[in-house]
């Protein structure tokens, strides 16, 4: 089966409901459930302090009203292995958010080390009370590293973007990253591991866009760039970014977050053929999409229809991607406290501690 085929079935097994292992195949699925625990075995357990939490305000002296950002997911979007609050992803999305926007910005960070799809109805419970303008969810690896049917780990993900949006809330998906680059899934698993998880990319971004949400291309993030550099752009348990690699995780995220806020460039608002953007039917652009790291795709209308004979019309785009940098979060200042009581509650509890990603 085209892996187009199998993006598809797996995103229609996901809505439609069945499991979805056909589009895999068992003996596939099972080879790599297996690879995924030794790996796991060889990464360990997740043993020390959770990461620091990158909740808090952004921007200091710029004006407001602030955006307010809620990061969901797991260890990736938490910064797994960061030893300060401004090496995190949230810290640089929302410091970059700031500089690029003029703008305050209030991030609110539910991320759980640990997390899996199914997890992420918990965290947008506490996310909805703070009426975020946009959500960024980053998930996907524990579901793999767990043996979760990839039609399960979409209908997760696929309801959670659809009560966000249902509520007003902007959505980003990071969609899972190439597993083929870890280092302690060995070759010629590591082959298989790489198609498995680029065709569960692929049907994340068919079920998000679906919902009405918009996916980032992560799968070669962890590719070229960090095959190049391992010892930099790797941490020390070889499975999870460094700070280099989380800062080149929220330079491909800050400029979809943008978009998706509606402060695109003058000079990015149309299609632009010489960086190889264009409308596609969504399965086509799904995986066209994680064979690049930091390609957006957005739904869009032809001749005034979102839909044509191949399904959902959807824009791909590469958008430039500034460097990113982070910044401890301000003290909050008693204006915006007391106008913005509802951004100050309590942080969730970990769903678990047992699994590093």
């Amino acid at each position: 089966m085209g892996k187009a085929g199998a993006a598809r079935k797996l995103a229609a097994a996901a809505v439609y409901g069945g499991g979805g292992l056909s589009a895999l195949g068992a003996g596939l699925y099972g080879v790599l459930s297996l690879e995924a625990k030794l790996a796991r075995k060889t990464i360990g357990e997740f043993t020390g302090e959770p990461p620091p939490d990158a909740s808090g305000w952004y921007g200091r002296g710029r004006p407001g009203p602030a955006f307010k950002i809620a990061l969901l997911g797991d260890s990736s979007a938490a910064g797994y292995g960061a030893e300060r609050v401004e090496e995190t992803p949230g810290a640089m999305i929302a410091a970059g958010l700031a500089e690029r926007a003029n703008r305050r910005v209030h991030l609110r960070e539910f991320a759980v080390v640990g997390a899996k799809s199914s997890d992420l109805g918990l965290q947008i419970d506490r996310a909805l009370p703070i009426e975020p303008d946009v959500a960024i969810i980053l998930i996907g690896a524990n579901d793999v590293t767990h043996t979760v049917l990839p039609s399960q780990s979409v209908r997760h993900l696929a309801e959670g973007v659809r009560r966000l949006e249902e509520a007003g809330v902007k959505v980003v998906v990071g969609t899972c990253p190439d597993l083929g680059t870890i280092k302690p899934i060995p070759p010629p698993l590591k082959q298989v591991a790489r198609a498995w998880s680029r065709r569960l990319a692929a049907a994340q971004t068919i079920g998000v866009l679906e919902q009405g949400g918009r996916t980032v291309s992560l799968a070669t993030i962890l590719g070229p760039e960090f095959a190049a550099a391992p010892a930099v752009l790797f941490g020390p348990d070889q499975f999870h970014p460094s700070v280099d690699g989380y800062r080149s995780l929220a330079a491909v995220l800050l400029p979809s977050i943008m978009a998706a806020l509606g402060l695109i460039p003058d000079d990015e608002a149309e299609i632009e053929a010489l960086r190889g953007e264009s409308v596609l039917p969504v399965v086509t652009a799904a995986v066209r999409a994680v064979k690049t790291p930091g390609t957006e795709l957005d739904g869009t209308e032809v001749g005034g229809s979102k839909r044509g004979v191949r399904g959902l019309w959807v824009e791909l785009r590469h958008r430039r991607h500034p460097q990113a940098t982070g910044t401890a979060p301000d003290e909050v200042e008693e204006d915006e406290a007391e106008g913005d009581e509802e951004t100050t509650i309590a942080a969730a509890e970990p769903v678990s501690e047992a699994d590093p990603v």
